[in-house]
């Protein structure tokens, strides 16, 4: 190459290069730290239905139902993975028709753009924003999508055959859990996103959606046989205290996770989480010790998870002190509601879906509209208190009254088809052997 001929190239040089840099700038590349991150969150998050959620549960129930519940929540698991991939991930997150302010059908739910996951393979990335593989923000949204049905079994346990839980649970995910999933967190033209509910990690989503689910399968199947004059008493707190701890370890990567990326927001997000939780234990430990004289080990146990509960929507928001008077708040009411409160009305809520996670989620989501405000040391962008707190109202009733009213239905129509409840001699013998021929204890 000849002096002038380089001399030339190099002429041309300021004209490519920007152009090389647009190129670069608009490729986008995966971000390691990230990853890392979101793989570790995952894998929290399945930790916290087996085996966190299975031994809470199984330790709450009597000990002849003590595998039925476990055996729901890895059935559970099971299921709703292969739902996920067969249409699941594509009903919640695919925007295809969506237009911000502009409701239609998708506003709703998903399109199928996505079933059996087209498209997907190792070089799929999530967005600009969050860089990090699509495969496995697919995974980690699958394990919320396992947990939420899951807490359902709560409500209506030891009383429900395990071939109507399964089909109830299939169409339960579909009709209700991926559409609400949509309408939060699909983005812009989804109806709940657009409205500017705040959910960061699932309290509207997943804990009112499967409380109030809860809240309607133990008032369609009816109470158990001898409730509430039967003694039905927790037949080993060992097990769901170590399900509690499993379930505090794993809801950092549920809320810290829900950041998708390793950042300040996730940072912020495991702290409050440990502030609310733990002000969450204490207050319902102080109520029932008010109240009855004396402190329980259930009791803590049912304040950790109303404290988790109550601050996964405002994780992303609030600041230490706002998640200090959240978890407080839900500690005190959830105890009431799933004490005072279930006495009164008679329903039997058998482990307190609804008491917990319920009115946990809705405290915490009316909460996050105060407390996600910087004038009260919020990090979030709300600037009229009020305001916030009427559209997240807006949402809490909307997911209210769409939840109740699909769920009715669902199992109504599954009682006449096929029976939803096991017969008064299976419920006495026990449904670890009516239903799966096995004991949780041999002796």
């Amino acid at each position: 190459m000849t002096l002038r001929q380089f001399a030339g190239l190099g002429a041309l040089l300021p004209l490519v290069m920007p152009g090389l840099a647009q190129a670069e700038e608009a490729a986008p590349v995966l971000n390691s730290g990230d990853t890392a991150w979101m793989l570790t969150a995952t894998a929290l998050v399945l930790f916290m239905t087996i085996p966190g959620l299975a031994l809470f549960y199984g330790g709450m129930v009597r000990s002849k139902n003590v595998l039925s519940v476990m055996m729901q929540c890895f059935a559970i698991t099971g299921l709703i993975s292969v739902l996920w991939v067969v249409y699941g991930y594509s009903l919640a997150f695919d925007t295809t028709g969506m237009e911000q302010g502009v409701v239609n059908f998708n506003s709703f739910v998903g399109g199928l753009s996505k079933a059996f996951l087209a498209g997907v393979t190792p070089a799929s990335l999530t967005s600009s924003a969050a860089l990090f593989p699509e495969a496995v923000f697919i995974t980690f949204q699958m394990t919320f999508a396992i947990i939420t049905p899951a807490l359902i079994v709560g409500a209506f346990a030891e009383r429900m055959k395990f071939s109507a839980m399964l089909i109830f649970m299939t169409i339960w995910f579909t009709l209700v859990y991926a559409p609400i999933a949509h309408m939060v967190w699909s983005g812009n033209g989804g109806l709940m996103w657009d409205w500017g509910v705040l959910d960061f990690a699932g309290g509207t989503v997943v804990h009112i959606n499967a409380g109030i689910a809860g809240l309607v399968a133990c008032l369609v199947l009816g109470k158990r046989k001898g409730f509430p004059t039967t003694p039905m008493a927790p037949h080993n707190l060992g097990y769901t205290l170590m399900g509690a701890a499993m379930l505090w370890i794993g809801w950092f990567g549920f809320n810290a996770g829900s950041a998708a990326a390793a950042n300040g927001t996730a940072g912020m997000a495991m702290l409050v989480t440990q502030i609310a939780t733990a002000a969450a234990a204490l207050g319902w430990m102080f109520a029932e010790w008010l109240t009855h004289g004396k402190p329980s080990a259930l009791g803590i146990a049912s304040g950790v998870v109303a404290g988790l509960v109550a601050i996964t929507p405002a994780a992303g928001t609030v600041g230490p002190m706002g998640a200090l008077v959240i978890g407080l708040v839900a500690g005190v009411i959830c105890y009431f509601c799933a004490t005072s409160l279930k006495r009164k009305l008679g329903y039997d809520d058998s482990l307190d879906a609804f008491g917990v996670h319920g009115i946990g989620g809705i405290v915490g989501a009316i909460l996050t509209g105060v407390f996600a405000a910087p004038a009260l040391g919020g990090f979030g962008t709300v600037e009229d208190i009020g305001a916030q707190v009427w559209v997240q109202a807006k949402g809490v009733g909307f997911t209210v009254i769409y939840t109740a009213i699909v769920t009715y239905v669902i199992l109504k129509v599954l009682d006449l088809v096929m029976g939803l409840r096991v017969n008064e001699e299976e419920e006495s013998v026990g449904l670890d052997l009516a239903q799966h021929n096995e004991r949780g204890y041999n002796l």
